[in-house]
């Protein structure tokens, strides 16, 4: 967008030099990209942002410089808006305007012009027009141009002589339609092309480019000078349908000001009887009896709480009063701001802040550090998931996505259907889509598979995602799944060291998933070698398996062994205590002691843990297993087992007499309870 100093200076008293209007326009939103001084003038080229259409104009421009210089605008010599039009005859009583659908078209008025004169224009206007990039074609057509630039409503004036004088209709094109357009090319017309016609032609495509045929020439007698409101999406449909640009087109498909539609065509009749010798003879308006007002109730505490400055219900008033705005106070701080039609990004309170910290300078508003005040409680079920995918991605597993309609086909085959009902799709796109998954386990044996064929030698996955089962009735619940597979290599102090994936693996996570929530009270209950099922408080959560041959072969997979999991995590988040509780290092040492023993595999071990804490206490701090072997020298049926037992007292260093005791009892109750054999 191009303005004149000159030009700006018929709207306000402009008291600064060009330079250091550019740097306020530009601190103010209005980015001045280069200023040119020709024929005692100055060029602003100002870049426009697209939800600013009110900036397309001499008069846009000109309100934010007073604003921004406290200078105040003046009045053109026009109808304020609201104000009734001056009555006109209608033109010979027969001049009617039909608008097919008023979504495309909300208002459009035509003025008839008669007696006009075409010739040069004035020198003044000629040069207006040439320094902000329009050249210049006759007094008719720079006029029209002259008021677009002026006040951002573009207009069109038709040879009236040349088109059928009832009844201008804006309507859609129809199919084989063409128009020759002024600028010598015909194109052919779509349904996507709105355009303008009479009872026998189009005329004119709306709001892009007039016909040839209705141009107004230097023969021209009287015209009929066109005003209106497009649809800005149907303007740019029509523009790329033709494939053709207009100074017209760019402000239509931004949307312009309804109440600036009548007082441009008013300006441009006044320019045309003072330099055409024209005289007005009819008017005729469809479309938009009442405009809609919005209103936004803003807060001047929530204004100083944003801007972090202290500022005045006087001078915020002042501020987007002097932008356009109607204000009233609604009570002592809160002022009810009424929005005008030209400031059609303007919807809800933070709007108007940055209206205001635009005039008022963004620099002047000091740079202070925020005040933060962290919060660290994790309440909704989003913070609880995104709590389980960091633990999981810090265990080393990947994040995998997969889809949630399956094929029922491949939930049987793998072995996951049973005890299952499905949620049917009623209209299948495909057989692989005809239910909705009632487990993520199929998807992520999938998934394995696929990255296994991949020739990678270790997989681990994750997805928490929605599974759908249809009880009652259909219903979603969210599910973690987990599946690895492969072994995993990785260097120690002592040398390479393979971990091969199993039942064990998925354990230690949700062990430490569980740790993150601070779930407590869990168990691993085994059913057989290959299933264990998940308890938190005795109550089932989930289940870990190891995928047997039937399902291996249905996923393609061979040669390999792969684990899964599912848990539910509503059930799970329902035992989630996140508060933590600090405790300080123990400032005494402690006593570490192992006791190396063999146990029957049909014990378990966490009960074992669970039997030795009870009875250690109080002076045994810390219990758990140090290593655990099965080999040659492991009788049959029996495994090998090293637990480290710690002592401590947050009162004293324990002594010898202390510790043995204690350690006595909980040997003697792992021979006596569980049938262990010290080694």
């Amino acid at each position: 967008m191009r303005v004149t100093y000159n030009w700006l200076k018929d709207f306000v008293d402009i008291k600064i030099p060009p330079k250091e209007l550019a740097d306020k326009l530009t601190m103010a939103g209005l980015e001045v990209v280069a200023l040119e001084a020709k024929d005692d003038d100055f060029i602003f080229e100002i870049e426009i942002t697209s939800n600013r259409p009110d900036w397309l104009s001499i008069l846009g421009v000109a309100r934010e410089v007073a604003a921004i210089t406290g200078a105040k605008l003046k009045n053109l010599c026009l109808p304020e808006a609201g104000k009734k039009h001056p009555k006109v005859k209608q033109h010979n009583g027969k001049l009617r305007i039909e608008i097919e659908d008023k979504k495309d078209c909300p208002l459009y008025t035509a003025r008839i012009i008669r007696g006009v004169k075409v010739g040069p224009s004035p020198e003044w206007i000629k040069k207006r027009l040439e320094l902000v990039g329009c050249r210049s074609v006759n007094n008719v057509v720079d006029i029209t141009n002259y008021v677009l630039f002026e006040l951002g409503e573009p207009l069109h004036a038709f040879d009236l002589d040349k088109i059928n004088q009832e009844k201008i209709i804006v309507r859609r094109a129809k199919a084989g339609e063409k128009i020759l357009t002024i600028d010598g090319l015909e194109s052919n017309l779509s349904k996507d092309v709105l355009a303008i016609a009479d009872s026998g032609k189009v005329i004119a495509v709306a709001g892009v480019m007039g016909g040839k045929d209705s141009e107004v020439g230097f023969t021209t007698k009287n015209i009929l000078l066109e005003a209106a409101v497009f649809n800005p999406v149907i303007i740019r449909r029509s523009r790329q349908s033709i494939g053709k640009t207009s100074e017209a087109s760019y402000r239509f498909e931004r949307g312009v000001d309804l109440e600036m539609v009548a007082r441009a065509s008013l300006r441009a009749a006044q320019l045309l009887q003072e330099f055409c010798g024209a005289e007005e003879s009819g008017f005729a308006i469809s479309g938009l009896s009442s405009l809609q007002v919005t209103q936004v109730d803003l807060d001047i505490v929530y204004v100083c709480k944003i801007l972090g400055v202290s500022l005045t219900a006087a001078k915020i008033k002042q501020i987007l009063a002097g932008l356009g705005f109607s204000i009233k106070q609604k009570s002592k701080n809160i002022l009810r701001v009424q929005v005008p039609c030209f400031r059609q990004d303007v919807k809800q309170q933070i709007d108007l802040v940055e209206e205001v910290s635009r005039i008022f300078g963004y620099e002047r508003i000091p740079n202070t550090i925020p005040s933060v005040k962290p919060d660290i409680a994790v309440e909704g079920t989003r913070e609880l998931v995104r709590e389980v995918k960091n633990a999981l991605l810090g265990l080393g597993l990947n994040e995998a996505i997969t889809y949630s309609l399956i094929d029922r086909r491949g939930l049987v085959d793998a072995g996951f259907a049973s005890g299952v009902k499905p949620v049917e799709v009623m209209n299948p796109l495909s057989q692989e889509q005809e239910i909705l998954r009632p487990t993520l386990m199929l998807g992520l044996g999938r998934a394995v598979g696929f990255n296994l064929n991949q020739k990678q030698e270790h997989v681990a996955i994750f997805e928490i995602a929605g599974i759908f089962k249809a009880e009652k009735e259909p219903e979603e619940n969210l599910a973690l799944g987990i599946a690895l597979s492969g072994t995993k290599s990785f260097f120690t102090a002592q040398g390479k060291v393979k971990d091969e994936a199993g039942l064990l693996n998925l354990k230690g996570i949700l062990e430490k998933v569980f740790g993150r929530l601070g779930v407590s009270g869990y168990e691993f209950i085994s059913q057989n070698d290959s299933l264990v099922q998940i308890c938190v408080e005795k109550e089932k959560i989930g289940a870990m398996f190891e995928l047997n041959h039937q399902s291996l072969n249905s996923l393609a997979i061979k040669n390999r062994s792969v684990f899964l999991c599912e848990i539910s995590l509503e059930k799970l988040f329902s035992f989630a205590r996140l508060n933590k509780k600090f405790t300080p290092l123990p400032k005494y040492p402690g006593v570490t002691r192992d006791i190396s023993f063999i146990l029957k595999e049909n014990f378990s071990v966490q009960e074992i843990l669970v039997q030795l804490k009870e009875k250690g206490q109080p002076l045994l701090s810390d219990v758990k297993i140090a290593d655990y072997y099965q080999g040659k020298q492991i009788p049959a049926g029996y495994r090998g087992f090293t637990l480290s037992c710690f002592y401590a007292s947050g009162e004293r260093t324990l002594t010898e007499k202390e510790v043995q005791p204690v350690h006595d009892l909980l040997c003697e109750l792992l021979g006596r309870q569980f049938e262990a054999k010290l080694r």
